[in-house]
Parts: C-alpha cells; sequence; structure tokens
C-alpha cells in the first residue's frame, strides 16, 4: 500500500534526473541519481544515470536492498557477476538495447569497453542503497583483514593505501598504472563494431 498523498500540493510528478548527481570523476564518468528523495511519488523504482568513457569501471559493490537492471543506451558495457550459488565470476557484455539483470545482493561491477559508454541502472526499491568495494577495503579494520586472511598488517596497510572511500568510478584521476581493458575479463567477447550515437551529458 502506498503511502503518498497525491492530493498533496507538494507531490511532485516530473524531474530532472541531470540535476541529481551521486559522483562525478569528471565530465565524462559521472552518476546521476534518481529515486524517492528526489521524486517523492515514486514507490519501489528509481535509476542511475551512468556515464562512461572507456577503460573506467563502475567499482565492485552490492545493493543491499535491490535488484538492478543494467540498460545500455550507448557505447558497449561488460557487467561481470559473482554467482554466490556457483561462486563463478560471469561478464556478460551489453550493447545499445541490451540488458543485464543482477539479483540483490549479489557482488558486481560494470567496465566501459568504449567511449561514450550511457547506462540506466534500474532498482526495484524507492532509493537504491549500495556497498562499495572501497568502503569495505578501508574501514575495514586492518588488524582484523590482516589476521583474518594471515598477513602481515603493514603489507596490508601498504597494498590498501591508494583505496579511497566512495571510489564510484575507478581508476583514480592520477593513477598511474594503464590496464588493458581488455585483459579486465574472464572470457573472450565477440567482436564489437561501436554504435554511432554518442550522446554526453548535459550541463
Amino acid at each position: 500500500m502506498t503511502d503518498v498523498d497525491y492530493s498533496s500540493p507538494s507531490a511532485q510528478f516530473s524531474a530532472n534526473v541531470n540535476r541529481y548527481n551521486l559522483f562525478t570523476k569528471d565530465r565524462y564518468n559521472l552518476i546521476n541519481i534518481l529515486g524517492k528523495k528526489q521524486l517523492n511519488t515514486l514507490e519501489n523504482t528509481s535509476l542511475l544515470d551512468i556515464f562512461l568513457s572507456r577503460g573506467n569501471i563502475v567499482e565492485p559493490h552490492y545493493h543491499q536492498n535491490a535488484a538492478e537492471l543494467v540498460y545500455c543506451i550507448s557505447g558497449k558495457v561488460t557487467v561481470s557477476i559473482l554467482n554466490p550459488f556457483t561462486r563463478e565470476v560471469t561478464d556478460y557484455p551489453a550493447t545499445p538495447g541490451e540488458v543485464v539483470n543482477i539479483p540483490q545482493g549479489w557482488w558486481h561491477y560494470e567496465v566501459a569497453d568504449v567511449d561514450n559508454t550511457h547506462l540506466l541502472a534500474i532498482f526495484d526499491a524507492p532509493n537504491p542503497e549500495v556497498i562499495l568495494g572501497s568502503d569495505i577495503l578501508t574501514f575495514t579494520p586492518s588488524n582484523i583483514m590482516a589476521k583474518t586472511y594471515c598477513m602481515n598488517e603493514n603489507q596490508w596497510n601498504n597494498v590498501i593505501s591508494n583505496v579511497k572511500p566512495a571510489t564510484y568510478i575507478g581508476p583514480p584521476a592520477d593513477c598511474r598504472f594503464t590496464v588493458n581493458p581488455h585483459h579486465l575479463f574472464h572470457q573472450p567477447h565477440e567482436q564489437y563494431i561501436p554504435y554511432q550515437y554518442r550522446p554526453f551529458p548535459f550541463y
């Protein structure tokens, strides 16, 4: 049963997603958000509007309160999902018009295969919640991580020293390492002919 008062003067029925930024790495890599906090008549749906350039990654994460449907608007993305039942990571490439479904609570990440990749992530919850890999790595006490996995604590701290909480889109702009995006996946992909329409976010 809805708790929305549709007769209220404050009821909102439209919104501009471009006004609600969740995270910006640069003008080509950003995430906008729309949930009930932004549009108060929403019920069990919300979305993230995601723009990525080639090789950029929506960091590993999971959504504790919602399943996610990733729709590719333009470009090409590879969505990688850890299936907790098979304990395997599988890569799912998507081009315009294709979708990838991510069940609630499953660990996953997205990698842009080409520039000007534009995705719509749709959730079955009024506001998407997330637990980020960067937050897990940085907020879990280092002595717990080191002891759990039989590691030297100083070594662990050195390994994660460049990890920043709430990374959202990596690698960081000042990253000194070059990674071939085609080396990021677990299985070969078909040859891809780039989609011609390349929209940019409006400012």
